[in-house]
């Protein structure tokens, strides 16, 4: 018997764990920053793309448009305030509102329904006692399924209200009475659902690992693993793993469609995925993890502009890949998920950019790079070979940081590598290797000259090798 009914009075393992995994995220969780500003128009419809996603998630990312797209936010505001109206979570309706009301005070949405606010306040309120008394109810009958089904009823009433601290405790408490490998999935799906909204990704990748370990049925478990993998992937992207996160998205299997719109679309596999390995592959892993992957393809379709940047990388062809992407920079500043990684994304892309580029010269003018690389500085009052130039100061940057090993010449206006030249150095071993070549073949024909002449020394029976004892030449040896 759990000793969570027979004593009341003290703290359960599941109410500890719960009182832990919230210390946790109040650490984890990153403080609220200002919103970003994106004054370019996206690519993208605004209906079409939220009609993507379920669940929770439709609201947040309709909230961060209007808030980071005047363009759009009026739109997206009055979008996010019917989201809103549709579930019971009253204090996104009012930060909605609130919200609308900066960018457009007189548009009839922006004044707050006072009646609504408080009459679902009455109703989560009512709701709330209710099936807290019906658990009470549960325990006291001491039947474990209807105490986990109390606790998820529970959790699910105060994730749709927006507690999602309350969520959580509600959630861990179903450990204890999960009997079923199929309880315990069920209860880490919804807690990885959680944590991914409270941004509390090691929580998220902790439950991912119980996922993995979950004695599910092969059927069952090969339904999942999409999943799995997915909020695997996100989490390590949040966590600045983009190595990991890569290869995480790149396993994704492609039946991930749309099972799991509330978090994450096979869209944003396709782009969280070519992003984060064009920022942390080379060029052949590129080919062939991407590229020629059977099973991230049908991903990238669904994406093209990814896969024609990624195959603009791998040819070589910089330029093109760096406008592909600046292009849909606005795009991704208006993603959830992508917002606060981007820059840090781009920049690593541009770097290896530059890093590429210079593999295959010892030294390369200023003039030439800057018209891939900096093309508006070309012609402006800062010269690409002036050293107040924004791509000068950037490499310059670089070379201090030990990104690349090079120097500049401002005089000759030049970038000069500092390593190895291959060609010369391969060039000094062959002809090292020609040379000990030829002394060991004129070794070889003197000392068949020598045979050949009979000149050869014999040793004596019974010494050693060697001409003669010791290695000396014998008395009386004839030698000319």
């Amino acid at each position: 018997m759990d000793t969570t009914l027979l004593n009341d009075s003290g703290p359960s393992r599941a109410d500890m764990d719960a009182a832990a995994l919230e210390a946790i995220t109040a650490i984890a969780t990153p403080r609220a920053r200002a919103p970003v500003k994106v004054e370019e128009p996206p690519k993208f419809d605004l209906d079409t793309y939220i009609s993507n996603y379920t669940g929770r998630t439709r609201y947040d990312r309709l909230y961060l448009i209007g808030t980071c797209s005047p363009l759009l936010s009026t739109d997206a505001l009055k979008a996010a305030i019917a989201e809103a109206r549709t579930n019971k979570d009253v204090s996104r309706y009012e930060r909605a509102v609130r919200a609308l009301a900066d960018v457009a005070p007189n548009d009839p949405d922006a004044s707050l329904d006072a009646a609504w606010v408080q009459e679902t306040n009455r109703y989560v309120q009512t709701q709330t006692e209710r099936l807290e008394h019906e658990l009470r109810g549960y325990k006291n009958n001491l039947i474990k399924e209807s105490i986990r089904m109390g606790h998820e009823d529970l959790g699910n009433h105060h994730y749709q209200t927006g507690d999602l601290a309350a969520a959580s405790k509600a959630y861990s408490r179903m450990r204890d009475y999960c009997t079923t490998p199929n309880h315990i999935t069920s209860m880490l799906f919804k807690m990885v659902n959680v944590a991914t909204e409270r941004g509390d990704w090691m929580s998220v990748q902790s439950n991912v690992h119980r996922l993995r370990n979950s004695q599910s049925k092969p059927d069952d478990a090969a339904k999942n693993l999409s999943k799995i993998s997915a909020a695997s992937a996100l989490s390590l992207m949040h966590q600045a793993s983009y190595l990991e996160a890569a290869n995480s998205f790149l396993s994704i299997p492609p039946d991930l469609g749309d099972n799991y719109n509330e978090v994450i679309t096979p869209n944003d596999v396709a782009v969280y995925g070519g992003l984060c390995a064009l920022a942390s592959m080379n060029r052949d892993e590129l080919q062939k993890n991407v590229l020629d992957s059977q099973t991230f393809r049908t991903f990238l379709e669904l994406e093209p502009h990814i896969r024609r940047a990624i195959a603009f990388f791998c040819n070589f062809k910089f330029r093109q890949c760096l406008d592909i992407l600046e292009a849909y920079r606005p795009d991704y500043l208006l993603d959830i998920h992508l917002q606060r990684h981007i820059s840090k994304l781009y920049k690593y892309i541009r770097t290896k950019s530059i890093e590429q580029y210079m593999i295959p010269f010892s030294r390369v003018t200023l003039d030439s790079m800057a018209k891939i690389f900096a093309p508006t500085v070309v012609g402006g009052e800062a010269r690409p070979t002036d050293i107040s130039s924004p791509f000068v100061q950037e490499l310059i940057g670089l070379i201090q940081d030990g990104v690349l090993n090079a120097r500049i010449d401002l005089e000759k206006g030049l970038l000069v590598s500092n390593q190895i030249d291959l060609r010369a150095e391969v060039q000094r071993t062959t002809l090292e290797s020609l040379r000990e070549f030829n002394e060991e073949a004129h070794w070889r024909i003197l000392h068949a000259a020598v045979l050949d002449a009979g000149l050869e020394v014999k040793a004596e029976k019974g010494e050693g090798p060697g001409p003669g004892k010791g290695g000396r030449f014998p008395r009386g040896s004839g030698r000319d």
